[in-house]
C-alpha cells in the first residue's frame, strides 16, 4: 500500500471561512482596523511601480477592503477579485486563469498545503506573468505569544499557528518552479492600549487562530494573568506588538 501524501490537516477550513467571512462583515464599521492589508496593497503597488510592470490582467485574492482593485483599474487594468471566505479554493486548480498578475493578500498563511497553492497560483499566470503573495509570518506577535504562554502557566496550548519564515518562503518559491523568486520580510508595529484590543484587532483582520486543534478556552483567573503579562510589557499605558508580512515574488517563464 502506498503511503498517503495527503497534506498534514493544520487549520480547519470551516474556521478559516468563518474568520474571513466576519472580517468581512465588519469592514464597513467606521474602527474596523484594516492596517495589515492597507501595508500589502502599498507593497503590492510600490512593487509594480518599481519593476515598471503594467500587467493587463489581474487577479486578487483576498484584500476584502477593495482598495488593491480600486488602485489597479485605475491604470485601466481587468482586475478579477476573489476570496476564501466567498468560496475560493486555494488548495484546488483556480476557476479561471491566463492572468499577467495574481496578487495573494493575507490568505496563505492558513492554507494546509502550502506548496500545492503556491502551485495552482502559479498555473493561472499567463506565460510571463507575475505572483505577489504577502502573510503573516514567523516572528509576528512576540508579545501575544508571551502574554498567552503567561496566562497559561504549565500547561501552554497552542493559541498561535505556525508561520512561515524566510528560509521556508525561498524553498517553497522553488518548489513551485517560480522564475527570478524574491523573499522578504518587513515588520509593522502596532500600539495598544489593551491585550482585548489587540485581540480584536487580530480576530476584525482574519488574522486569529483557525488552528484544527482548538485551544481551550482561557479561564477569568488565566485573562487576569494575561492582562497583567501585557500591561508589564508595555510602557506608559501602551504596547507595541510586531506583525512580520513575508512577501514572496516570482514570475512564470
Amino acid at each position: 500500500m502506498m503511503a498517503s501524501k495527503a497534506p498534514p490537516r493544520i487549520f480547519s477550513p470551516a474556521r478559516r471561512i468563518a474568520a474571513r467571512r466576519r472580517a468581512i462583515a465588519t469592514r464597513h464599521q467606521p474602527d474596523a482596523p484594516r492596517y495589515l492589508l492597507d501595508d500589502m496593497v502599498e507593497d503590492v503597488l510600490e512593487r509594480l511601480s518599481f519593476l515598471r510592470f503594467e500587467p493587463k490582467r489581474a487577479l486578487i485574492v483576498g484584500d476584502w477592503t477593495g482598495s488593491l482593485a480600486q488602485a489597479l483599474e485605475a491604470r485601466s487594468i481587468e482586475v478579477t477579485q476573489a476570496e476564501p471566505g466567498d468560496g475560493l479554493d486555494e488548495e484546488a486548480p483556480y476557476p479561471f486563469g491566463g492572468f499577467d498578475l495574481i496578487a495573494s493578500l493575507g490568505t496563505l498563511d492558513t492554507v494546509n498545503d502550502l506548496p500545492g497553492a503556491l502551485v495552482h497560483i502559479r498555473s493561472a499566470l499567463a506565460q510571463g506573468g507575475m505572483m505577489i503573495a504577502s502573510f503573516l509570518s514567523a516572528g509576528s506577535l512576540p508579545v501575544l505569544r508571551d502574554v498567552m504562554l503567561a496566562a497559561d502557566g504549565d500547561r501552554p496550548a497552542a493559541r498561535i499557528h505556525p508561520m512561515v519564515d524566510v528560509r521556508a518562503g525561498g524553498q517553497l518559491l522553488q518548489r513551485a518552479l517560480f522564475a527570478d523568486p524574491v523573499i522578504d520580510q518587513r515588520p509593522l508595529q502596532v500600539g495598544f492600549r489593551s491585550l482585548e484590543r489587540l485581540v480584536g484587532d487580530i480576530r476584525a483582520q482574519a488574522a486569529g487562530n483557525v488552528l484544527a486543534d482548538v485551544a481551550p478556552p482561557l479561564t477569568k483567573a488565566a485573562w487576569s494573568r494575561a492582562r497583567e503579562a501585557f500591561a508589564a510589557a508595555g510602557t506608559d499605558g501602551r504596547t507595541v506588538e510586531r506583525f512580520e508580512i513575508l512577501t514572496l515574488s516570482g514570475w512564470k517563464k
